[in-house]
């Protein structure tokens, strides 16, 4: 982050911050709509939390087009910022650590995603990364999707019961597929 500004700084460039952005914020947003296009009778969805732009938009726009839909974040216990940040309300950093959940690898959240997490995001999880291992094989042998960590916490705080959502229409975002 540190050196992509220097070189916005030194080359007259324009920096377009990869999470905590109004318009990037915005456009993860319409993921939503989306949602309630294909599942207008949805109840709650688990969404993959790293800085925060995409739980950010996707929770601000359902909730104020169905509030009574559940927005749960999910992120690897290695990396839990959000988790942190909204136990404490502050924008802590993280100590950094491996994860294979490393899209969602991210120390310190938003200066615009934080507000939005607290105003609109229900509750955040977090799994181990066994169990990411799990849901990304789990995937791939059964519904032949390559879906990097990331985007399998989700899935992963599902089948490890982190959420209570039996008998409820449930979405997961299962995003990325920058796995090698």
């Amino acid at each position: 982050y540190d050196r992509a500004r220097e070189i916005e700084a030194e080359r007259g460039l324009v920096f377009v911050h990869p999470f905590d952005d109004p318009r990037v914020i915005a456009g993860q947003g319409t993921l939503a709509l989306e949602l309630l296009d294909q599942v207008p009778d949805l109840e709650a969805v688990l969404v993959p939390v790293g800085g925060g732009g995409l739980i950010g938009g996707v929770a601000l726009a359902l909730k104020h087009l169905k509030p009574a839909v559940q927005v749960i974040g999910v992120q690897s216990e290695e990396m839990p910022g959000m988790k942190a940040a909204l136990q404490t309300g502050l924008r802590v950093t993280t100590p950094v650590a491996a994860t294979i959940a490393d899209g969602i690898a991210v120390r310190r959240v938003g200066e615009h995603t934080l507000p939005l997490a607290q105003r609109y995001v229900d509750e955040v999880v977090t799994v181990t990364e066994e169990e990411i291992a799990n849901a990304i094989l789990l995937l791939l042998e059964i519904e032949k999707t390559v879906v990097e960590g990331a985007g399998a916490v989700p899935l992963a705080a599902l089948l490890n019961k982190r959420v209570s959502l039996e008998g409820r229409t449930t979405a997961l975002l299962l995003c990325g597929g920058n796995i090698d």
